[in-house]
């Protein structure tokens, strides 16, 4: 009787398991739910030009990952990072009144994404990291430094809209944080910071 109590329990349990759909090579989408924070800006004419962002991170599928269990589960994408994160913060250049183009801009801004990520606990927290350089049409660097962005959130376990807003919401919140440096603005005006 004892066993067949202990194998009932096992199937069940593993039952339980198996019904966790693990969030692997999922599409990218952008979700954001932050607006984008702008201060007092010099808005550039100059025409802007963003090329397609490097991912030069490791693990190039990971994105994220649930640690509330003694076993993490993981979030991956087959997806380019690099291209999803530079059209986004392309687009929220736009967003802000500033005129980007596909060539020919008078400032290019190139990238690398070197953190794409979220840690679920009981909270979802990412944290996007990319290396901008400003880049003037006579490939002078006018402005280098890093791009970062966090988002926090709460929301019900494992569940792949809170990853995808949290990422959304990074990108928002790293494009408000390079526009309302004095120096990032001088660099998208042609200028060196």
């Amino acid at each position: 009787m004892r066993a067949r109590l202990l194998v009932l329990l096992l199937v069940v349990a593993t039952g339980v398991y198996a019904k966790t759909t693990l969030l692997e090579h999922v599409p990218l989408l952008w979700k954001p739910t932050s607006e984008l924070r702008l201060s007092t800006m010099q808005m550039a004419d100059a025409p802007i030009q963003f090329e397609t962002f490097q991912d030069v991170r490791d693990d190039k599928q990971s994105i994220g990952q649930n640690l509330e269990d003694p076993k993490p589960k993981p979030v991956t994408t087959t997806d380019d990072v690099g291209a999803f994160v530079s059209t986004h913060m392309r687009e929220l250049f736009g967003q802000a009144g500033l005129k980007t183009v596909d060539s020919n801009g008078a400032v290019t801004i190139k990238g690398e994404v070197r953190q794409f990520f979220v840690r679920e606990t009981s909270t979802y927290r990412s944290v996007i990291v990319v290396h901008i350089a400003v880049v003037s049409r006579d490939g002078k660097t006018l402005w280098s430094g890093l791009a970062t962005g966090d988002a926090t959130r709460f929301g019900r376990s494992y569940k792949l809209e809170n990853y995808y807003e949290v990422l959304s919401d990074a990108i928002v919140n790293a494009v408000s944080s390079m526009l309302q440096s004095a120096d990032f603005q001088r660099a998208l005006s042609g200028r060196a910071a």
